[in-house]
């Protein structure tokens, strides 16, 4: 199974506009949500499959038992991170413990224990012809990273036997889910956005893939909003040996499409059409691999 990642390197690209219509053209039997902290590739590819949810436990925190705590304020006196709530009886917010357990340590009484805590939900939803798995991460929690690889993990372990590719549709940015990702694909699409902040961000995330010895490719959406910045983008991808898959116009067609909760390439426009010719060229590449 090949695995097809699509990345950007800001919000805000048309990433999860193009691997919806990536999912809906393929017709995939197995693909995956790994933007955790906002996934919503399931709003625009409707799921008529079995659903199924399980809790993801992150690193343990500290927890104060009431009935044995002696308000000795050690605990609050260690803490780094300012997570023990000082009172007649100590308590942990848990937003801000690191799970240090530092506190646990220096309890003069062992009223301190670190608990497992909560961080997110493991979702994934499946039938007789494909998988999709996707994952939430509660607001204020790590371990992002962790999470997106049991996103890739459950995908993988749950998809049938014969799929040929799988679509992965990635974080924005840099940042550990991305890192995450990028472990084990085959094929980095990067959508591009000409703006300054666009081919700034462009920049980073092409590097930071590159130290994965992945094949990048690159495609523009709404290319024709700066035409300048489009030129660059195609310069520096000739200049860096990075494959250009294709320009997808601004088109209002994909407005209406988005806010109807459908594919763009169930509607026809010019960013219609030009989403299918990469989609064309990207699949025959990715299947050369085979």
């Amino acid at each position: 199974m090949k695995q097809l990642l699509i990345l950007s390197g800001k919000g805000g690209t048309g990433k999860t506009t193009v691997a919806s219509a990536f999912v809906s053209l393929s017709k995939t039997q197995a693909y995956a949500d790994c933007d955790v902290d906002a996934p919503n590739l399931h709003l625009i590819n409707h799921n008529n499959e079995s659903y199924s949810s399980k809790e993801f436990y992150g690193l343990k925190k500290a927890y104060i038992n009431p009935d044995i705590c002696i308000a000795c304020g050690l605990c609050y006196e260690h803490c780094r991170f300012d997570a023990i709530i000082e009172g007649e009886i100590f308590c942990v917010d848990t937003n801000s413990c690191e799970g240090c357990a530092v506190c646990k340590l220096v309890c003069p009484v062992n009223a301190i224990t670190m608990k497992p805590n909560i961080v997110g939900a493991l979702m994934l939803y499946k039938n007789e012809e494909r998988v999709f798995s996707t994952a939430k991460l509660n607001p204020g929690n790590g371990n992002s990273g962790l999470l997106v690889s049991e996103v890739k993990k459950q995908m993988k372990n749950n998809a049938k036997e014969d799929t040929r590719v799988a679509i992965i549709d990635g974080s924005p940015g840099i940042g550990c889910p991305v890192i995450a990702s990028l472990s084990a694909v085959d094929m980095v699409l990067i959508v591009a956005e000409p703006s300054l902040s666009g081919f700034s961000d462009m920049e980073r995330i092409i590097k930071t893939a590159r130290t994965f010895e992945t094949q990048i490719i690159l495609c523009i959406n709404k290319y024709d909003i700066n035409t300048r910045i489009t030129e660059q983008i195609e310069k520096m991808c000739e200049e860096e040996q990075i494959e250009f898959v294709g320009k997808i116009p601004y088109d209002t067609s994909a407005i209406v499409a988005i806010n109807n909760n459908r594919p763009v390439t169930d509607y026809e426009g010019k960013a219609s059409d030009a989403i299918k010719q990469i989609y064309i060229k990207i699949t025959e590449r990715l299947l050369d691999k085979v």
